[in-house]
C-alpha cells in the first residue's frame, strides 16, 4: 500500500467519525471478517442489502451462519409477498450489513438505488448498520462518487442483475454524454437501477453507522 494511499485512508477515517460514524480499518478480507464477529451477537436478527463485496469478503457467510437470525430473501421458493416483508421486518432488525457505492474522503457515504430497500435501511429502522467496503470505493468528494457510480457501479450492476440499460451495454451512463446534465439525468428504461441518490453526512445516531474499510479491493 502506497503512503498516498494510506493518507487517503487515513483521512476518511478521520472525517467519518467527525460525521459521527464509527470507522474501522483491517488490512485483510480475514481480519475484517474476524471484526464483524465482534460487532454482533449470536441471536441477533440480521439483514443485509445486495452487495458483491459481502460475499467477496466472506461477511454473508457469517451473518447467514445458523449464529445469527438472518432475514433471507433469497431463500429458495420465497414468494415476492414473501420478500416484501422481509424488507419491512428489516427496519426492526438489530444489524443490517451492506457495502457502499462510495465513501468520500469528507466522511461521506454515497449510495444510488433501484428499488431502494437498501438505503432506506441505512437511513433508517435497524439498531446498527455495517457497512464493509474495499479501498477501491474510496473517493475524493461527492462529485468524484457521483462520477464512480455512472461510469462503475451502475454499468457493473446493471449487468449483475442482467437490466436491460444504457450503461449495461455501453460501460456508462447516457447522461456523460450531455453536456451540463443534471445529477439524476439517465436512461429511462424500466430495468434503470439509478432511483434515488443518498448521501449520508453528518449523523444524529453515534456510531449507529460503523464502516469497515479494507485494504484490498472489492466489489463494484
Amino acid at each position: 500500500m502506497t503512503e498516498e494511499l494510506k493518507a487517503r485512508i487515513d483521512k476518511t477515517m478521520q472525517n467519518l467519525k467527525r460525521n459521527k460514524m464509527e470507522p474501522y480499518f483491517c488490512n485483510t478480507k480475514e481480519e475484517a471478517c474476524e471484526l464483524v464477529k465482534t460487532l454482533i451477537n449470536k441471536g441477533d436478527v440480521i439483514s443485509s442489502g445486495g452487495s458483491v463485496t459481502l460475499k467477496e469478503t466472506g461477511v454473508y457467510d457469517i451473518i447467514t451462519s445458523s449464529d445469527y437470525n438472518y432475514l433471507d430473501r433469497s431463500a429458495p421458493g420465497i414468494t415476492r409477498a414473501q420478500v416484501e416483508e422481509v424488507y419491512r421486518k428489516t427496519f426492526t432488525a438489530d444489524a443490517f450489513f451492506t457495502s457502499t457505492n462510495a465513501v468520500t474522503e469528507n466522511g461521506e457515504l454515497y449510495n444510488v438505488d433501484g428499488n431502494s430497500n437498501r438505503v432506506a435501511a441505512i437511513l433508517y429502522g435497524p439498531k446498527s448498520v455495517v457497512v464493509v467496503c474495499g479501498v477501491n470505493k474510496i473517493v475524493k468528494n461527492i462529485d468524484e462518487a457521483v462520477k464512480r457510480v455512472k461510469t462503475v457501479a451502475a454499468p457493473q450492476n446493471t449487468i449483475r442483475l442482467s437490466c436491460d440499460t444504457y450503461c449495461a451495454k455501453e460501460g456508462s451512463c447516457v447522461s456523460l454524454g450531455k453536456e451540463n446534465a443534471e445529477l439524476c439525468e439517465g436512461c429511462h428504461s424500466d430495468g434503470r437501477i439509478c432511483c434515488n441518490y443518498v448521501v449520508c453526512a453528518q449523523q444524529r445516531h453515534l456510531n449507529r453507522i460503523k464502516v469497515i474499510i479494507i485494504g484490498e479491493e472489492y466489489g463494484y
